[in-house]
């Protein structure tokens, strides 16, 4: 389960800015998952939950997840589409020479602090 060591990464970063900022207190976090990120949303929360218990500047804030669709480019031919129901190969053309544009993101969006 890497979700805990993803929460302690974002509960570090959210205490930085919280101080930097003169929080008293932090009410909520809204992360940005991707949909292919391999970070499950309800584990998430629920170590969240866990942990910030242990943190008086966290005790009480409640973790918002939005999930990012996973979105793959093909160059050969130029279309985008979505990742996991095409997977690595373009719908369009059956080239494999495709990447991900966006989908495998980790990222703090937004921190509700007083």
């Amino acid at each position: 389960m890497h979700e805990l060591g993803v929460v302690f990464h974002i509960a570090d970063s959210v205490e930085k800015v919280a101080r930097e900022n003169g929080a008293e207190k932090v009410h909520c976090v809204t992360l940005e998952i991707g949909e292919v990120s391999t970070v499950i949303p309800h584990y998430l929360v629920e170590v969240w939950n866990w942990h910030s218990r242990r943190v008086p500047l966290l005790e009480g804030c409640e973790l918002k997840v939005e999930q990012i669709p996973a979105l793959t480019h093909c160059p050969d031919c130029g279309t985008d589409y979505p990742t996991v129901p095409q997977g690595i190969t373009c719908p369009s053309c059956g080239s494999r020479k495709t990447y991900l544009l966006t989908g495998n993101e980790v990222n703090i969006k937004e921190i509700a602090i007083t």
